[in-house]
């Protein structure tokens, strides 16, 4: 079980185990696991889930993220089912870097030879990734789906963090407000989609040509994140987005502090979304909001 997209499916496959990547539900209720308090809605879900999660052998998490860093500490001292703390270095210009979390696959990969796996061979790590480009492994979970992203409407791009079950609504709501969203650029969607692999390198380092390609995913915790906009560069314009709305929980502080440069940069209309994952995105209020940008895009 994991939910970063700097984690690779392919890699725990190839070690005979089944990737999973989990959206969690929001929490209603009483907690499974106990002082969760302080977290973002989002890491509170998924530690609340992960401690519940029944059949699962393992947990990986990474520190991209401050919020899921202390999931990982979390669940370390509070469940049995045994867990994986991947180090991704944010920067990622050195030479050293790259290098640094293809040890960490590595280390990632003794550590699922831990939990009952085998130790994957060349050739087998190869086919796999080979088998991912005609198909996602993830899009299985309904991760990467756009739900309203043909049809009439204003054309807007979703832009931010990870979300929810619960929360994906804003695409629907997006629908029946007269847009489609025809760019889902959240950690849970296309922009959290590695680059297709070079299908010569496979033959003699496909862990290597794995590390490259999702060393590169961008994202807004990079330093510089300057891969990010360059990405939004290329996708805005090619899915013919007229306006960008940002989602993000509270206590995300680097979206937050993300929005005024990205509407600086966009130069498109920009409607910020903050949610504490209870649900506010179906609520009237957001529903009035969602209406009146589409009704600027027009």
């Amino acid at each position: 079980m994991y939910t970063c997209p700097y984690v690779p499916a392919q890699w725990i496959a190839a070690h005979g185990l089944q990737p999973h990547r989990l959206i969690p539900a929001p929490i209603e209720g009483a907690s499974t696991i106990p002082r969760i308090e302080g977290l973002c809605p989002y890491a509170r879900a998924f530690a609340n889930d992960a401690a519940a999660g029944v059949e699962v052998t393992g947990i990986v998490l990474t520190t991209a993220c401050d919020q899921m860093r202390r999931v990982f500490d979390l669940l370390v001292h509070r469940i049995e089912t045994p867990a994986f703390l991947l180090n991704v270095p944010s920067t990622w210009q050195t030479v050293a870097a790259p290098r640094l979390y293809l040890d960490e696959l590595k280390r990632l990969g003794r550590f699922l030879v831990r939990l009952g796996g085998r130790e994957p061979s060349k050739e087998e790590l190869a086919r796999i990734m080979l088998d991912a480009t005609a198909s996602h492994p993830r899009d299985e979970d309904g991760v990467h789906g756009i739900p309203c992203g043909c049809g009439s409407g204003a054309p807007v791009a979703v832009v931010g963090g990870p979300l929810m079950q619960r929360d994906r609504v804003l695409f629907d709501i997006v629908h029946e407000c007269g847009g489609r969203i025809v760019l889902d650029a959240t950690e849970t969607g296309q922009r959290s989609l590695p680059a297709p692999f070079d299908r010569r390198r496979l033959t003699d380092d496909p862990l290597l040509e794995l590390a490259q390609v999702y060393f590169q995913i961008p994202d807004v915790s990079r330093r510089p994140n300057g891969e990010l906009y360059r990405w939004l560069a290329a996708e805005l314009p090619r899915a013919g987005a007229r306006g960008v709305i940002l989602h993000h929980y509270v206590w995300c502080d680097k979206w937050h502090a993300e929005f005024e440069r990205l509407k600086e940069w966009a130069h498109l209309p920009m409607l910020r979304l903050d949610s504490e994952g209870r649900g506010e995105m179906d609520s009237p209020r957001v529903r009035n909001r969602i209406h009146a940008f589409v009704e600027t895009l027009r």
